[in-house]
């Protein structure tokens, strides 16, 4: 295992795939999701198997008093629970509730990377156009290295997906590429 400080370690962060789809645009976002579930339940199980951290970085749902495992059951508990039940956390997993876009902003992520020694972080789940977006930003300031899985991201509107990959690639150096070509043990 990385010890604090050291950089040199890699983490899966799996943001808001915990969700249950009843918000504004989730009819447009549910088929995107729906594609992108096989492909995030594997990459946990080989971050997993590999003992690489995987992080969930969930939006509250509005309900400041919630917890992950809140979260979970909420979600499970909709229509589209089969969205959630295979990339859902296992014991190991860890989770940071977001409020806003971004992974980073004002959660503990920042310390936790720190604290695990990683200095590359791969960002899947939803939405590439905006929570991806923004916190592979936030992730690139922070001067951590990025990879995204273009086809573990889900997103609303399929151009600003596709534009919010390229900016990714051009303005901050992220890695774009197929979730089968992410070395996940971090060699």
């Amino acid at each position: 295992m990385y010890r604090s400080g050291d950089t040199t370690g890699l983490a899966l962060v799996v943001i808001d795939m915990i969700n249950t789809y009843d918000h504004e645009d989730a009819e447009l976002l549910v088929p995107s999701a729906r594609r992108i579930v096989p492909v995030v339940a594997d990459l946990i199980g080989r971050a997993r198997a590999a003992e690489t951290p995987v992080i969930y970085a969930n939006d509250n749902f509005g309900a400041w008093r919630s917890h992950h495992g809140e979260l979970v059951d909420a979600a499970l508990a909709t229509q589209h629970a089969d969205l959630v039940e295979p990339i859902r956390p296992d014991e190991d997993s860890l989770f940071v509730v977001k409020a806003r876009h971004s992974v980073f902003y004002e959660t503990p992520l920042t310390y936790l990377l720190w604290h695990l020694g990683v200095g590359h972080v791969v960002l899947s789940g939803q939405v590439t156009e905006q929570c991806i977006l923004y916190s592979a930003l936030d992730a690139h300031i922070r001067h951590l290295e990025v990879t995204v899985p273009r086809d573990a991201v889900a997103s609303i509107h399929p151009q600003l997906g596709s534009a919010a990959l390229e900016m990714m690639e051009r303005n901050m150096g992220a890695r774009i590429v197929t979730a089968e070509e992410i070395d996940l043990t971090g060699s």
